[in-house]
């Protein structure tokens, strides 16, 4: 049994996790910065949002006083920091993330995209506002309906969808006019919906490493939000996209879990809408990503760490 934070146990992806690694055994202290719903872990704490400067020692505190082995953060907000402080805990605490600098890329969206491209890996067409005009002007260059979103993450808040529709693109017109290059521009693509879940134990390929692909799909009425069917699609279902998945990684420099979102083209070529270093919302659909992580760890076989 090992002993493991977890963060962001109020959210999707960290609850998940926690029950996850509680059903194996495993004791498991959540944090949020919010009180959460008793059950979703062996204990709660609530802590400082993570950008206030005591977060960190708020954990490390927590830390000592559990006696915690491994250190998991799931909070899109958190990446970056936790990547930097990950040899920054007590000696024997495992921080389980990337390194700093393909966790920083992964972190801004624009940067994903242009790292990607270059690569040769495949992206939708995207841009920044200031580059690309008008909103027409934009759907011109790039090619059709777009969607904007911020480039630093913010587990999936603030993204739109611009089109043409039968007010000549008036809404449309009146959000871009609030962009400014915090935000990215992608074309829009309109074909079925990828969640990855990638395991990397360095930066080559080894024998442990994983690939899952998921298929997300909307219910014809979703009752509330943007809830999603999720279907596991065996090994030799659509292999390009478990292909795209692993070179988008790769491409990026990220070791450990990694989250890959991936959706068609009209024309039904897959592209990389975002990539993400950290355990997401699906991965109760992948547990094997779990068991593999954890048993990496326990054996000394740290990720990443000669990347």
């Amino acid at each position: 049994m090992a002993r493991i934070l977890v963060t962001g146990v109020g959210g999707a992806a960290g609850a998940s996790l926690a029950r996850q690694l509680m059903a194996k055994g495993h004791w498991v202290l959540g944090v949020d910065r919010q009180r959460t719903r008793p059950g979703v872990a062996d204990i709660v704490a609530v802590v400082s949002p993570c950008r206030a400067p005591e977060y960190l020692w708020e954990l490390r505190g927590l830390v000592a006083k559990y006696d915690i082995q491994f250190l998991i953060p799931t909070v899109s907000e958190e990446l970056v920091l936790a990547a930097e402080a990950r040899d920054d805990f007590a000696p024997g605490v495992d921080v389980v993330i990337a390194q700093p600098a393909p966790v920083r890329t992964a972190n801004d969206k624009y940067l994903t995209m242009t790292c990607l491209q270059s690569a040769g890996v495949s992206v939708p067409a995207f841009g920044l506002p200031s580059v690309l005009g008008s909103v027409h002007e934009a759907m011109d260059t790039l090619g059709g309906a777009l969607v904007v979103k911020p480039r630093i993450s913010r587990d999936g808040r603030g993204i739109r969808l611009l089109e043409r529709t039968s007010d000549g693109g008036a809404r449309a017109a009146r959000i871009w006019a609030t962009l400014d290059d915090s935000w990215i521009v992608q074309r829009f693509a309109s074909g079925t919906e990828y969640a990855s879940a990638i395991l990397r134990g360095g930066s080559t390929p080894e024998p442990g490493d994983l690939v899952v692909v998921l298929e997300k799909t909307l219910p014809p009425m979703p009752r509330s939000g943007r809830s999603y069917s999720i279907r596991k699609l065996d090994g030799i279902a659509e292999p390009d996209v478990g292909r795209l998945a692993t070179a988008a990684a790769s491409s990026l420099g990220l070791t450990g879990p990694v989250g890959v979102d991936i959706r068609r083209m009209q024309n039904g070529i897959p592209v990389v809408l975002e990539v993400e270093a950290r355990f997401g919302a699906y991965s109760a659909h992948a547990p094997q990503l779990v068991d593999n992580v954890l048993g990496r760890y326990l054996h000394g076989q740290l990720l990443g760490r000669s990347a």
